[in-house]
């Protein structure tokens, strides 16, 4: 009976040091940026790496974008724990890693992001934060129109602003709620200049006229232009020099969210 014991134990052993093999190996030498599945040109991976090195250099803080084509049957919050666990990503002591897995949409299956953050950075970026506005609002939309850098652009520039404490989760989300309610001062002083002013002085002609004042669907679109903060680029974060040092051993398990399309 102990034997039989023992090579059952040996054999699940070797089933899970086997299963573990299927989570991708640390990168030698080590990357930010891991395009296992290429839905990133060269360009984009490198300019997207450079952003996050000069922010790790400038933080301490380890983002880590991990793109792959299949999950190899992990659950996708599963997948991303394991490699947060398994590359160390984030410094030891601070658990400030965030590491971001994409598995693209395909013939074959949906497309899934999961967003998950090492302990330490679990009250910086909660769930809520991490589901609702990262994922649904900045990454998917994106995504969905296979702009898998703009989406990840926007969601790490959110990310990235959260970590540094430019602003807090709860900001963040009334401003989302700002512009998704479409009410801008901005907005106001078009349509009071532009529409209710001339209209009650009889112009309503010249409102129409393209030698007059400024057409309505210019003015609606520089106001759509005003509410776009994160447009696929890296907002106001200046890239400074220094390459990456590596990861330190961070701790993941706790938080997070995702979504799929």
């Amino acid at each position: 009976m102990k034997k039989i014991i023992a090579l059952l134990f040996l054999f699940l052993i070797s089933f899970t040091h086997l299963f573990s093999q299927e989570i991708p190996a640390r990168p030698n030498p080590p990357r930010l940026v891991n395009d296992f599945s290429g839905i990133l040109s060269e360009q984009e991976a490198a300019e997207l790496e450079k952003t996050l090195v000069d922010f790790a250099n400038q933080t301490s803080t380890q983002i880590v974008v991990v793109s792959v084509k299949s999950l190899e049957g992990y659950d996708i919050s599963d997948f991303a724990f394991q490699i947060g666990e398994k590359w160390g990503v984030g410094q030891k002591g601070k658990d400030n890693g965030v590491v971001i897995v994409v598995k693209p949409k395909t013939l074959e299956g949906k497309g899934q992001v999961f967003v998950a953050p090492g302990y330490g950075l679990e009250s910086v970026i909660p769930d809520a934060v991490a589901n609702r506005d990262i994922v649904d609002n900045e990454m998917i939309p994106r995504f969905k129109q296979n702009d898998y850098y703009g989406g990840l652009a926007n969601g790490i520039n959110v990310i990235m602003s959260l970590a540094k404490g430019e602003y807090t989760a709860e900001a963040y989300q009334k401003n989302v709620k700002s512009n998704k309610g479409g009410g801008s001062p901005f907005f106001l002083l078009i349509l009071l200049f532009f529409v209710i002013i001339p209209i009650f002085r009889g112009r309503r002609r010249r409102f129409f006229n393209t030698g007059g004042s400024l057409p309505f669907w210019v003015a609606m679109g520089m106001m759509g232009s005003n509410h776009s903060s994160h447009s696929g680029s890296f907002g106001n974060f200046s890239s400074g020099g220094g390459g990456f040092g590596g990861f330190g051993g961070g701790s993941f398990g706790g938080g997070g969210a995702g979504g799929s399309w």
